[in-house]
């Protein structure tokens, strides 16, 4: 049984886009420019830049604008700062700043996404992994979610970055109340259902996704990006109630996908 699988994630983005209920959670995304880099940053200061086909996160940027005000004086000067991997780099100019970012793209197609501040666990960023799968009746079905910590230094929460797999009750509720972060799992469930849902009109023979969400301090849900070929292994290495990877490797198996090869990075 063929399990499709989507590379670009411009690709999957314009898809999502097309369905006005899923627009609202999208960050804004273009295809990287200068004149993109310009006025996304006069727009959203915080800005983030990935590579539209690669995966475990390489060559992922974040670009901050910065203002600092002047001593005894009522203006201000701005500068920009570049994150990637473990490095930090300042501007003073966005022509200095895209030409470096143009380096690092190395001739490769990028997008330019409006950054989310995400909220905190133990003073490291994270966001959420939600699997979406094929049930055995081929319905749609949201079957766990797990949240990635990223680890210090990084711009980056998956495990090949260095971060670190934890419990969504556990993350939500540095954050909420218990009900609170049950109404939140519910809206992700559901998400999930209806992101898969909407690709799988142009992608007929797709089965499963990994949706990666981040969400503010306002509790708004974005969504980062789809990944088409999630990495299963953290339901069963991460959770003490076994019945959920059982859950998710039954599905995984009635479609077509081995669940007894190399660990995939999420």
């Amino acid at each position: 049984m063929t399990v499709q699988r989507v590379s670009s994630k411009w690709t999957k983005t314009k898809n999502i886009l097309k369905n006005k209920g899923l627009a609202s959670y999208v960050p804004a995304t273009r295809l990287y420019s200068f004149d993109a880099l310009e006025q996304m940053l006069e727009t959203h200061t915080l800005v983030y830049i990935k590579p539209d086909r690669g995966t475990y996160g390489n060559g992922v940027m974040c670009v901050e604008l910065i203002h600092t005000e002047e001593p005894d004086s009522s203006e201000s000067t701005q500068s920009y700062e570049l994150r990637y991997d473990t490095i930090t780099e300042h501007f003073t100019t966005l022509e200095q700043l895209h030409n470096t970012i143009t380096r690092l793209c190395n001739g490769k197609e990028y997008l330019i996404q409006q950054g989310i501040r995400l909220l905190h666990h133990n003073g490291r960023a994270f966001d959420l992994r939600v699997l979406v799968q094929k049930n055995p009746f081929g319905r749609w079905e949201s079957t766990g979610i797990v949240g990635r910590v990223a680890a210090k230094h990084k711009i980056v929460t998956n495990h090949h970055g260095g971060g670190t797999i934890q419990h969504f009750k556990k993350l939500m509720s540095e954050h909420m109340t218990s009900f609170e972060a049950d109404n939140i799992r519910k809206e992700l469930k559901d998400l999930g259902i209806n992101v898969a849902s909407q690709l799988q009109r142009s992608y007929p023979n797709l089965k499963e996704i990994g949706l990666d969400v981040a969400i503010d301090s306002r509790w708004n849900i974005w969504i980062l990006e789809v990944n088409t070929k999630p990495a299963l292994y953290p339901f069963k290495k991460f959770f003490k109630d076994q019945s959920i990877y059982q859950k998710v490797k039954k599905y995984a198996n009635a479609y077509g996908r081995s669940t007894s090869s190399k660990k995939k990075t999420i």
